[in-house]
């Protein structure tokens, strides 16, 4: 069964527009929950420019309450600085059941890009290792395009199990791209070449970026053994004419009619 993780960054996004405290984040994400959701999702970054500190303690605590899954993003090699912490010092201080692990910079709008296996991964193993430590699951973005999928092993997704991460998350912004663009056949196909191969070296897949309810299904059915779904901004923006609740349980039956 396929689950799905909100990512509620957008929410913050709305509230550092104006100041104060509206809309508030944890009330956004305890809808979510209430409508089904199997977890909570964010990425603060170093910026601030949505999820900041305060929130992920927020968060950590509400998810800690009704016993569902909190799952922090962010780029573990970006420094510390005023209000921010750094990734390891968050996930040391909330102790989130997965850490997703993401190759972005500052000067990136959103993510955009996996991790490239080919350089040094000593860093990279050591990080996941002391994630790993106190309890973290680990995650690491990957892309699956055609030219990932076509990667020999000793730079493709495998690497991802030999830093000694439990999962991967695939990156699906160029499959959302596809869809959109009538392409969806071939970019599912490397999709689900790079899900496999992950997988038979003993990787969980997860999946984010763009997903919507217009392309998740279609996704779902190509890519075998989806663990989890990470879906923010198409959800938040869906969510503006439906309703959080109404959103959030339509992802639900797209996810349940897919695997069906």
């Amino acid at each position: 069964m396929t689950l799905l993780s909100v990512n509620v960054n957008k929410i913050a996004v709305l509230r550092n527009s104006r100041g104060g405290h509206e809309p508030d984040v944890v009330r956004a994400a305890t809808t979510c929950l209430d409508a089904g959701a199997a977890g909570i999702t964010v990425h603060p970054r170093p910026d601030a420019r949505h999820i900041t500190a305060d929130d992920v303690y927020a968060l950590s605590a509400l998810t800690r309450a009704r016993g569902v899954e909190f799952n922090l993003e962010g780029n573990p090699f970006a420094p510390p600085r005023s209000g921010y912490p750094g990734f390891l010092a968050l996930c040391e201080a909330v102790r989130p059941a997965q850490a997703t692990l993401v190759p972005d910079s500052d000067a990136q709008v959103t993510s955009d890009h996996g991790f490239d296996f080919s350089t040094d991964l000593g860093e990279l193993r050591e990080l996941v290792a002391a994630l790993k430590a106190i309890g973290c699951r680990v995650s690491l973005f990957v892309d699956a395009d055609a030219a990932a999928a076509a990667l020999p092993a000793e730079r493709g997704v495998e690497q991802a199990a030999a830093v000694g991460a439990d999962r991967v998350e695939l990156y699906t912004g160029p499959y959302a791209e596809a869809f959109a663009s009538g392409r969806a056949d071939e970019a599912t196909a490397s999709a689900r070449t790079t899900a496999m191969r992950a997988q038979a070296v003993g990787l969980g897949v997860n999946a984010g970026h763009d997903l919507s309810q217009a392309n998740l299904a279609t996704f779902l059915r190509g890519v075998p053994d989806v663990l989890e779904v990470s879906i923010g901004h198409a959800l938040i923006g869906e969510a503006l004419y439906d309703g959080l609740a109404s959103t959030v349980a339509r992802y639900l039956r797209v996810i349940e009619s897919a695997r069906s």
